[in-house]
């Protein structure tokens, strides 16, 4: 399983890099107040990429942990539940030759 998680982030960062160094051109954005700002496509991409994942990302986070802990809350109420054990069940009498009944 490791190999296969390091396989496909090697695969993504050489495709990262092939596609910084194929679209290597300058863009310009227009910001408020007739600012402009002048950057690489590649930055452009990978900034715009990680402004819609992180926020989803913490969220998905932020979720999963809160369910561990609800989870761990309820076991340990459920260990220490107060219960009282089910009785015996007593056993079956066997059958005895010649015991007429």
């Amino acid at each position: 399983m490791r190999f296969l998680k390091t396989l496909i982030w090697v695969t993504v960062i050489v495709g990262l890099i092939v596609f910084a160094t194929n679209n290597w051109v300058p863009v310009s954005i227009s910001l408020w107040g007739g600012m402009r700002l002048d950057t690489k496509l590649p930055a452009l991409v990978i900034a715009a990429f990680m402004l819609g994942f992180f926020p989803l990302y913490f969220i998905h986070r932020t979720v999963l942990w809160r369910m561990k802990r609800r989870l761990l809350t309820l076991e340990g109420n459920q260990r220490t539940s107060t219960f009282p054990s089910p009785p015996p069940v007593p056993p079956r009498p066997s059958y005895v030759p010649g015991d007429a009944a």
